[in-house]
C-alpha cells in the first residue's frame, strides 16, 4: 500500500534527536564560560609549575584541540560508519569527556591536589569532548540536510543552532544555579603573576567546576541512547547501494510517489560513492572553507565562552545574570533566523549580520576609547551578539550543508568544519592575553583593539558573501551537484 503523503511527525521527530546534537555541541563548549575562573584559581594552587595566562587560555579552549580533531575525521567516520553510527561514537565521546572533567584525578591522582600532570588529562578529557563536538558539529547539520525536504530543509538545519544556542542558555542556567550563593574567585596579577585573592570563595575553587562540567553527562546520555533508534539518512544508504532501505526512509517522510522522484534523482549525482575533493574545482572548497573560518574570527566565541569575564570587566551588576540574558537574547535572534531564512534566502542575512556585528564590535571598542557609560558596552556586545545569531550563527552551518555536491559532501563537510574549529581555537585561545594588553598609558588597550578588530573582521565578511557565495534557497542538494559541475567546466 503506498504512502501518499508521509509523515511529518515521523520527520521532525528523528531531526529532533539530530538536533541534540547541537544542544549538546553548544552546552559542552559553553560550559567552560561558567567554569573557567573557579578552575583557573584551582591550578594556580599548583606547586610543580607556574599556571600563567597563556597556559589558561589554552586550557579553557583544550575542547577545541578535539574539536579539530573530531571535525578532521568526521568525513571517514560519515563515509565508512555513516551518520548514524557517527552520531552514536560523539554522544560516547560527550559522555565520558563529562565523567573525566568532573574528576579528572580518578584512578591515579590524589584528589583535589593540582599538578602539572593533572593538568595534562583535564585537558586530555576535555579534548574527547572536543572529539565529540566535532563529530557532532559537521554531521548532525548533514544528517538533518540529507533527511529534510528542498522546502524546508534551510529552517531545519538552522534549528540545529537554535539547539546550540539553547545548549549555551541550558548551561548558563546551570553554571549559574550551580554557583547559587558561592561567588567565582577574585583573581589578580601580583608583579606580572596571576593569583587568588584572600576571601575568595574556596567551595567554587574545589568543587564548583567540577559540577559545571560533570552536568553535561545527562543531555549527553539521552543523546547517545536516542540515536539508537534514528534510521540512516537515505542519501547514504543510496551512496553505499542500499536503495531499498534508501527508499523507505524515503517514504515515511515524503509520501511514495515523491519518494521514487527523490531517489531517482539521488541516485543519477551518486553513480560512484565518492569523488575526489576537488572534483568540482577549487572554488567551492574555498567557499565553504571561508564560510566556516569568517564564522569563527569574527570572535563571538570569545564573547560567548569567557562573556561573565567580560560583564564583569564593565561592573554592571551580577555578570552571571548579563550572561543569562545575553543567551536569552540569542535565542530570540537565532529564531528571527529560522523563520526568515526560506523567505529572504541565506546571503542577505549573512551580508545584514555581518554589518550589524560590526557596528556592536565597533561600538564596545569607541566605548573604551571613549570611557563612554558601561551600559553602551553592555548594549554593544548584546548587539552584536544578536545580530550573529540572526545570521552567521545558523546560516553558515545550512550553506555548509548544502552548498557541497552528494559525492563529495562528507569530505568537504570534514575539511571546512575542522578549519572553523581551527579558528575558533586561535580566537578562543589568544582571547584572554590580547584582553588584557596594555600599551603604553592604556590599560584597556586590548578591549580596544580585540573589538576594533572583530569589527573589520565583519566588514570584511560582508564583501566576502557578497561576491563570492552562492544562494542556495529553493535549491536541491542535487541542484548544487550540477551548478558547480558547470562552474567547473
Amino acid at each position: 500500500m503506498e504512502n501518499a503523503k508521509g509523515s511529518k511527525l515521523y520527520l521532525f521527530s528523528i531531526v529532533l534527536v539530530a538536533v541534540l546534537g547541537g544542544l549538546l555541541f553548544g552546552y559542552d563548549t559553553a560550559v567552560i564560560s561558567g567554569a573557567e575562573k573557579g578552575l583557573q584559581a584551582f591550578f594556580l594552587g599548583a606547586t610543580d609549575f607556574q599556571y600563567t595566562d597563556a597556559i589558561h587560555g589554552l586550557t579553557s579552549s583544550s575542547a577545541l584541540i578535539g574539536c579539530i580533531i573530531g571535525s578532521a575525521i568526521s568525513g571517514l567516520f560519515a563515509s565508512r560508519w555513516g551518520r548514524k553510527n557517527s552520531l552514536i561514537f560523539a554522544g560516547i565521546c560527550f559522555f565520558l569527556s563529562a565523567l573525566g572533567s568532573y574528576d579528572p584525578e580518578f584512578l591515579f591522582f590524589t584528589h583535589g591536589k593540582p599538578t602539572y600532570e593533572l593538568l595534562i588529562v583535564f585537558n586530555l578529557y576535555r579534548i574527547l569532548g572536543g572529539v565529540g563536538v566535532g563529530l557532532a558539529s559537521a554531521i548532525c547539520p548533514m544528517y538533518i540536510a540529507e533527511v529534510a525536504p528542498t522546502n524546508i530543509r534551510g529552517t531545519l538545519v538552522s534549528w540545529n543552532q537554535f539547539a546550540i544556542i539553547f545548549g549555551q542558555l541550558v548551561v548558563y542556567f546551570v553554571n549559574f544555579i550551580i554557583l547559587g550563593s558561592h561567588t567565582n574567585p577574585i583573581i589578580d596579577t601580583v608583579k606580572g603573576i596571576a593569583a587568588v585573592m584572600p576571601g575568595s570563595d574556596p567551595w567554587t575553587i574545589s568543587t564548583g567546576w567540577r559540577y559545571m562540567f560533570v552536568s553535561n553527562a545527562f543531555p549527553a546520555g539521552l543523546f547517545t541512547l536516542l540515536v539508537c533508534f534514528v534510521p540512516e539518512t537515505p542519501r547514504y544508504l543510496a551512496l553505499i547501494g542500499k536503495d531499498h532501505k534508501a527508499l523507505s526512509v524515503l517514504e515515511h517522510i515524503n509520501g511514495t510517489a515523491k519518494a521514487k522522484q527523490i531517489l531517482a534523482e539521488i541516485k543519477s549525482t551518486a553513480e560512484v560513492k565518492t569523488e575526489k575533493l576537488f572534483s568540482y574545482g577549487l572554488l567551492v572548497i574555498f567557499i565553504g572553507i571561508m564560510l566556516s573560518v569568517f564564522q569563527q574570527i569574527v570572535g563571538i566565541n570569545a564573547v560567548l565562552y569567557f562573556a561573565p569575564r567580560i560583564f564583569e570587566s564593565m561592573h554592571m551588576g551580577n555578570p552571571m545574570a548579563q550572561t543569562v540574558i545575553m543567551g536569552v537574547i540569542n535565542i530570540l535572534f537565532t529564531l528571527v533566523a529560522i523563520f526568515t531564512v526560506e523567505k529572504w534566502g541565506r546571503k542577505p542575512l549573512l551580508i545584514t549580520g555581518s554589518f550589524g556585528m560590526a557596528i556592536g564590535a565597533i561600538g564596545v571598542a569607541l566605548t573604551n576609547l571613549c570611557n563612554l557609560p558601561p551600559i553602551v558596552s553592555v548594549v554593544s556586545i548584546m548587539f552584536y551578539s544578536a545580530a550573529f545569531m540572526m545570521s552567521w550563527g545558523p546560516i553558515c552551518w545550512v550553506l555548509i550543508a548544502e552548498i557541497f555536491p552528494n559525492t563529495i559532501r562528507s569530505s568537504a563537510v570534514a575539511v571546512a568544519v575542522a578549519f572553523q574549529w581551527i579558528a575558533n581555537f586561535a580566537v578562543s585561545s589568544t582571547f584572554v592575553p590580547l584582553y588584557n594588553m596594555k600599551m603604553g598609558g592604556l590599560t584597556n588597550f586590548g578591549h580596544i583593539f580585540v573589538y576594533a578588530l572583530y569589527g573589520i573582521i565583519c566588514i570584511i565578511a560582508a564583501l566576502f558573501v557578497w561576491k563570492l557565495v552562492p544562494e542556495t534557497k529553493g535549491k536541491t542538494l542535487e541542484d548544487m551537484t550540477a551548478l558547480w559541475r558547470n562552474k567547473h567546466r
